[in-house]
């Protein structure tokens, strides 16, 4: 739930304040929304899906260092790694042998050989990761798992909003509003129009984005919706916009065997 906008403006913001008004609107009776379960397979694909998130970032992060160091590195051996592409160069740098780290050169040798089987390393675990959650998202959800450049980093986080409760979403309409993907009505006089909805969770609409500028390119039937729209005078904007609501519909779809193997919820007297 929201919290409440002017007791955050008159006493701030801390955790203990947060605590306390959430504490004080369950106990009034206003907060009725339902939380996360955490108690099966989605949070199973979660835990996993930060150790996924984590290791890319390391890994980002390894490479950004490999490069800079090789700007930095004595001529003759910068000259010699700088044309190489990704992969070369890092197959290059973890097969260097610096020898006795008695000069620069075998100093940076020694650097760039380190981190670069780092992000071999690293490479490696997040290729283990998503092995484990392409098998989790395929077993939970295998309509997901098969829809049109939905890979198993999207399926994943399109499960981890549902929760493994994700009967507690009431409809589809809600499950979009949730990803905020539902246009908000901004009519004023004659005109008829919606805005954009900036709230929801950021990381399901990033990935709804994805798949749809995916599909865009791709996507015979979704390539065909693009030029219709064209034709009515829709923006690129808009249509995308329309996707991601439509992507949100087909994914709530997607997920009915995941909301219909669950017991229906229990509301509290």
């Amino acid at each position: 739930m929201r919290t409440d906008r002017r007791d955050r403006r008159l006493r701030g913001k801390s955790d203990t304040i947060d605590a306390e008004n959430a504490a004080r609107a369950v106990l009034a009776g206003l907060a009725t929304a339902i939380p996360k379960s955490a108690d099966g397979t989605v949070e199973m694909i979660r835990q996993i899906k930060v150790a996924k998130d984590i290791a890319v970032k390391a890994r980002t992060s390894a490479m950004i260092s490999l490069k800079q160091v090789i700007v930095n590195a004595p001529d003759d051996l910068r000259q010699e790694l700088q044309p190489l592409s990704k992969m070369a160069l890092i197959h290059r740098c973890a097969a260097l042998r610096p020898g006795q780290v008695t000069t620069i050169i075998a100093s940076t040798k020694h650097t760039l050989r380190s981190i670069a089987r780092r992000w071999e390393v690293l490479d490696a675990e997040i290729s283990g990761h998503e092995k484990l959650l392409a098998e989790l998202t395929a077993q939970i959800a295998p309509d997901l798992a098969k829809a049109f450049a939905v890979g198993p980093d999207t399926a994943a986080e399109m499960l981890i909003v549902a929760g493994d409760n994700p009967e507690r979403i009431r409809s589809e309409a809600a499950f979009a509003r949730l990803c905020g993907v539902a246009p908000i009505p901004a009519s004023s006089g004659m005109t008829t129009r919606h805005r954009l909805n900036r709230g929801g969770h950021r990381q399901a609409n990033a990935a709804l984005y994805r798949v749809v500028i995916v599909r865009m390119q791709h996507h015979e039937p979704t390539k065909a919706y693009v030029a219709r729209r064209i034709t009515e005078g829709k923006t690129k904007s808009e249509i995308i916009r329309c996707l991601k609501r439509l992507l949100a519909r087909e994914i709530w779809a997607a997920m009915r065997p995941i909301r219909e193997s669950r017991p229906p919820l229990q509301i509290a007297a």
